[in-house]
């Protein structure tokens, strides 16, 4: 099989016509959402949950085995078999990259370098570790099934000897209009995935993009959109309606799928928010009749922003007094507002969960 030759950017087959009626409720829904974040005063915390979310449905597209409630019981402390360890890893670098990224693009526009750095961080010490973590390949790769030879391949990416060129005429793409950020978007992502520049860990890149650089063209007041959990659900017509492309330039059939997408997560992710900041509104005054405590506030947020801690990284990340932080979560275990995931026992600090909160991020129970 030869490799893929991408269509220049940007595309000249769209079938404009057949995308009018949903570029329209597309974007309606997303500003929908827009307007609901930006009522939101701190989000990197009150909407913790949704990126441990994102980041746990984004890396299951790739085969990673690792549920939300395991990610924060790793970082609270809690131990588990090796394998189950480096998926979580795989989480947590993914969660790093988008901060870092997030970041970046508050001073700096979405380029090949931020990307690079990024891709760097993601494969840090997991496994793709040897795959030269941050550089474009500069070997020739395929996809197919497991050993098959490039003659067996069911896609075969852009010869090396082209990737740079694709990449930056791909990077000035990015940097500028077309009839539709939405749209825009959805060439920006499967434009990346068939340009396939790096050796592993093209899809989560790929799908960190998509809120990255809609928040780059204004279309997000915070990179707080993910669209893994619907792609996750439709993961086989997402990989068809990306080799719809490579094998018959159907870019209409993608861009009709991803604006698709878009509205239903839209949707999904507003009903999530609204629960999220209706439980944040209960538990403000919920906490401080429990606690009866000037440290409320305080409280609220970093239960909100940890849903499963340790008691003593409570204590450090709340800046709370330790009597004080202890006093306070006693009452809310009796209040039943916070779970015992793990007791404490001599020099082994307990485990707490705010169970409410997880629930309605992953939208059924989970503790």
């Amino acid at each position: 099989m030869n490799p893929y030759l991408p269509d220049p950017l940007p595309i000249e087959v769209l079938d404009i016509s057949r995308l009018i009626r949903r570029i329209g409720p597309a974007n309606a829904a997303i500003a929908r959402y827009d307007g609901l974040l930006q009522s939101v005063v701190n989000p990197s915390v009150m909407l913790s949950p949704l990126t441990n979310r994102e980041a746990v449905l984004s890396s299951k597209i790739e085969g990673t085995q690792a549920t939300v409630d395991e990610v924060l019981e790793y970082e609270a402390g809690m131990e588990f078999d090796q394998n189950k360890t480096d998926d979580i890893q795989e989480v947590v670098n993914y969660r790093k990259t988008l901060t870092l990224a997030s970041e970046t693009l508050k001073t700096y526009p979405l380029s090949l370098s931020l990307i690079q750095q990024m891709h760097k961080l993601l494969m840090d010490s997991v496994r793709g570790a040897n795959k030269s973590p941050g550089d474009f390949r500069k070997d020739q790769n395929w996809l197919g099934s497991h050993g098959c030879t490039i003659e067996q391949a069911k896609f075969v990416p852009p010869s090396p000897l082209q990737l740079n060129d694709y990449l930056i005429g791909w990077q000035e793409y990015i940097a500028g209009e077309d009839i539709d950020a939405l749209v825009q978007c959805a060439i920006v992502h499967a434009q990346f995935e068939l340009l396939h520049p790096f050796k592993d860990g093209n899809g989560r890149i790929g799908r960190l993009l998509i809120p990255l650089f809609l928040f780059q063209k204004k279309v997000l007041a915070t990179p707080m959109f993910y669209l893994s959990e619907y792609l996750e659900a439709n993961r086989d017509t997402y990989y068809d309606r990306l080799q719809g492309i490579s094998d018959h330039r159907d870019w209409t059939g993608w861009v009709e799928f991803f604006l698709g997408a878009v509205t239903e997560q839209s949707l999904s992710n507003t009903t999530r928010v609204r629960g999220i900041l209706n439980l944040y509104e209960k538990m403000k005054s919920r906490i401080t009749d429990i606690t009866h405590s000037q440290y409320a506030l305080a409280i609220l947020d970093a239960i909100f922003d940890r849903p499963i801690f340790q008691s003593a990284d409570f204590c450090k990340r709340s800046q709370i007094p330790k009597p004080t932080a202890t006093a306070a979560l006693r009452k809310l275990k009796d209040a039943k507002i916070l779970l015992t995931v793990r007791e404490g026992r001599g020099r082994r600090p307990a485990v707490y969960a705010f169970s409410e909160l997880l629930n309605i991020a992953e939208g059924r129970e989970i503790l």
